[in-house]
């Protein structure tokens, strides 16, 4: 059963013990930005360029260069479409949904890797670790940096006047 509180619940005076430490400093966010955001230019441009050169080079069936551009464009399109939010690296709400599709692309290059595992050479296997490698590093840089930025929690409101 819901009960209403009054206004004396919300604002009790209940002691508050405090933890006795010293506040700890804030950790620099300007270095984690500039990690995420080289890392992530870097996977980019080895994803959309690097990655299907080196298959052609390093695979015996030699796919097509332009093919392989083109199907990387298309695949990533929700990239190009987080780059900005990426690169900036101060909306919290845009780098959870940032790390939201790296998780996707870190999951489906990890698949990836384990079915080039089992029959391709070691050359094309480290083109596939490579990948995958720089989207973890991404993952780390975003994780880090959403603990650094501002929490998204604490909003100061206003009381409601009566």
């Amino acid at each position: 059963m819901a009960t209403n509180r009054s206004d004396s619940d919300t604002h009790s005076n209940a002691p508050t013990v405090e933890s006795g430490r010293a506040a700890t400093p804030q950790k620099p966010i300007t270095p984690m930005r500039q990690r995420l955001m080289m890392t992530w230019l870097i996977w980019l441009v080895y994803r959309l360029l690097g990655l299907p050169i080196l298959i052609n080079v390093f695979n015996a069936s030699h796919p097509d260069i332009v093919g392989g551009i083109a199907w990387q464009a298309l695949w990533l399109l929700p990239a190009f479409i987080l780059t900005p939010w990426i690169v900036r690296g101060r909306s919290p709400y845009a780098l959870l949904v940032g790390s939201m599709f790296t998780l996707v692309y870190l999951g489906a290059s990890g698949v990836v890797l384990f079915t080039r595992a089992y029959g391709s050479s070691w050359a094309e296997i480290a083109v596939y670790l490579f990948d995958f490698v720089l989207l973890f590093a991404i993952n780390v840089w975003l994780f880090i940096l959403l603990k650094r930025l501002p929490s998204m929690n604490n909003v100061v409101k206003k009381p409601r006047s009566r």
